[in-house]
């Protein structure tokens, strides 16, 4: 998600400026990188690289990554051109339909979508808004030979203006009804549904008892962990401080490997009005950017007083929180899982170390914050799964710090370990991870150019986090893993953890880094790109967003670009990250008009990409009556709705070869 106004999208009244809210953003890794070495790695032009003196253990390392110019992508479709359509584009050879739509009935008995009578009851019933992470989870054929699965999808935030006619301001959205209010709740959180593919094309199954609707109005979520019943989570309506109702701004998540969902609440702040001054967690408000209104709060604030933190100042705290669910039992609780860290989590990128260990790795998504890391102090039972139910209680959170030798540490965000004690207002581990931020803040951990999505390859390990871009960051802050000033293109960098392959140690307290590669038109020099010698001209882009690995281990990236800036619209683009092909980036679909290409997935046979469409028509002077375009109905009668698509190979095949 946009944490900051797109270009190109009438977004300004629903999306504020986001200051960076890091009082550390003078003391980036360009303070820990001597001057002397940079200006000496400029001098050689090694500009496609980090900018930095290497060791002996970091050549090699080095070396692997400068792909051969003439080498080969594994990738055979036909690059698709880039474009900015009234409709989605996919690759030629490809079919693409939409499979669920926003306001789309979930089960038997709801009701259609009605653009002009959209109710709480209603929306409770059906497909939520802007859709981002999916997951696919397969299901056991009934016999009949077709596939079968859960297909699982965030509902992040909602743009009031497309949503409703009449809303053309500010004043609007500060003066909404409850009733409007409460169809965005409605609108917010998790859907889960059965699809099933019948002669290559996948349909959902409305009568399915694995259906479900988490939202944001009405969904009881209870709290574990550190933080649970901590009296910082207390509050009027829950004075036990473990028990949640709702769960905001959903963005990229996770499944774990004993099949639960892992959904991350990241801008949070956007939905609380009130002065932070005038509350006890004053501190704690302002380096969340919890101050004053923003976004539809006013309106939220108006009807649910517990959105208004002057009134109930911990109830920000309850937010902000990776939560787990499992999609094979519709009357489960949501749990919060307080031990993984209170942020503006992007992600849940997950895997099983050697050892048996979960490892997660979260991006914090803001403008010079910081990329995580929590690793379980149990090992995860692969023949029990009751057994990992409580797994991602008890662990270690960890914190990032870039190193100028080319090395990562881990930096254990731990009560009574160096600075996070009492003294500086660390009490307990609750307080730690309540105010993750600022306990990275005082263990010195690397602010990065918003840090997103974080992606393991099934291949390789290695870890590839996606910085989707900074254009705050100043020359002097400029460098190591944060390469470039005024980072508007964004970049990625790749992890790498040490171990041979069959035993690397995500649990390492130090791994190695690399640039993997930097957005941007490699036509321009200004913007200091970096590719595969071979991609096309339709193959850069900018400000990567979340990405998903294949089974054969290439790297599916959606963009959150300016418009403007790029000249054309959001995508999906492929690429290897090894071997001759490696980082040869390649287009291979494009959303509609105004659109983010968010949530991407596989089905584990590669066979059918899935891939959430947020925001069409969201485009300067777009409104519910004039939006820049319908799709995907393209009825004048119904305004554009956010949709997760099925991509499939014509004749059947695997999908990118």
């Amino acid at each position: 998600m946009p944490s900051t106004p797109r270009g190109g999208r009438n977004s300004a009244c629903y999306f504020e400026e986001d200051p960076c809210s890091n009082p550390r953003v003078t003391q980036t890794i360009g303070d820990l990188i001597s001057r002397r070495t940079l200006l000496q790695a400029a001098a050689a032009g090694l500009a496609t690289s980090c900018l930095m003196d290497t060791s002996d253990a970091n050549e090699s390392v080095s070396a692997r990554n400068q792909p051969p110019a003439d080498g080969p992508s594994t990738l055979t479709f036909q690059e698709l051109q880039h474009g900015n359509d009234l409709r989605a584009a996919v690759a030629p050879g490809y079919d693409l339909h939409v499979l669920l739509r926003w306001g789309d009935p979930l089960f038997s008995d709801g009701l259609g979508f009605d653009p002009l009578d959209q109710t709480a009851p209603r929306q409770t019933r059906q497909f939520g808004y802007n859709c981002d992470f999916t997951a696919f989870l397969p299901l056991p054929s009934d016999g009949d030979g077709r596939l079968r699965g859960l297909l699982c999808v965030n509902h992040e935030y909602t743009n009031t203006n497309l949503m409703f006619p009449g809303v053309v301001d500010q004043h609007c959205l500060e003066t909404l009804s409850k009733e409007r209010v409460d169809v965005e709740l409605a609108a917010l959180g998790h859907s889960v549904c059965e699809i099933r593919q019948d002669r290559g094309r996948w349909s959902a199954v409305p009568t399915s008892p694995f259906n479900r609707r988490i939202t944001a109005l009405d969904t009881e979520i209870s709290v574990s962990g550190p933080a649970a019943g901590h009296p910082r989570l207390q509050t009027s309506q829950d004075p036990s401080g473990t028990r949640v109702i709702g769960t905001l701004n959903n963005c990229a998540g996770g499944v774990t490997p004993w099949g639960t969902m892992l959904i991350c609440e990241e801008n949070f702040n956007s939905y609380f009005s009130g002065q932070a001054s005038q509350t006890p967690e004053a501190r704690n408000h302002l380096r969340y950017g919890i101050d004053g209104p923003s976004r539809f709060s006013p309106a939220l604030a108006n009807h649910y007083p517990r959105f208004n933190i002057e009134h109930e100042p911990n109830e920000p705290n309850r937010f902000g929180w990776v939560v787990e669910f499992d999609p094979f039992d519709p009357d489960s609780m949501p749990v919060k899982r307080t031990a993984l860290g209170r942020v503006k989590h992007e992600g849940a990128g997950i895997t099983v170390n050697h050892d048996g260990r979960v490892v997660i790795y979260c991006g914090d998504d803001e403008r010079f914050d910081y990329v995580y890391r929590f690793v379980t102090n149990r090992p995860y039972d692969p023949h029990n799964r009751a057994a990992n139910r409580d797994l991602l209680d008890d662990g270690v959170l960890s914190v990032a710090r870039f190193n100028d030798d080319g090395s990562l540490r881990w930096l254990p965000l731990v009560y009574g370990s160096g600075p996070l004690t009492s003294k500086h207002g660390f009490h307990s581990q609750a307080d730690v991870v309540i105010e993750a931020r600022r306990a990275a803040d005082m263990v010195g951990a690397t602010p990065m150019d918003r840090p997103e999505d974080v992606e393991v390859s099934p291949q390789s390990g290695h870890v590839f986090v996606i910085l989707t871009n900074n254009s705050k960051r100043t020359p002097e802050q400029a460098a190591g893993p944060n390469p470039r000033a005024i980072n508007e293109h964004g970049h990625i960098l790749e992890l790498v953890p040490p171990g041979a392959a069959d035993a690397i140690d995500h649990c390492a307290e130090t791994f190695q880094w690399e640039v993997f590669l930097k957005a941007g038109n490699p036509a321009k020099p200004s913007d200091d790109s970096s590719y595969h010698a071979a991609t096309s001209a339709n193959g850069w882009f900018s400000s990567p967003d979340n990405g998903a690995f294949d089974s054969d281990g290439r790297l599916w990236l959606t963009t959150d670009s300016d418009h403007q800036l790029t000249g054309f619209g959001d995508g999906i683009y492929a690429c290897d990250v090894d071997g001759a092909g490696r980082a040869l980036t390649k287009l291979f679909f494009r959303g509609p008009r105004g659109s983010e290409v968010s949530g991407v997935c596989l089905t584990p046979d590669n066979e059918t990409l899935f891939v959430s469409v947020q925001h069409p028509g969201e485009e300067d002077g777009s409104d519910f009556q004039k939006p820049s375009t319908r799709w995907p109905d393209f009825q004048s009668s119904k305004p554009p709705r956010p949709a997760v698509v099925a991509i499939t190979r014509r004749g059947g095949g695997r999908i990118g070869s």
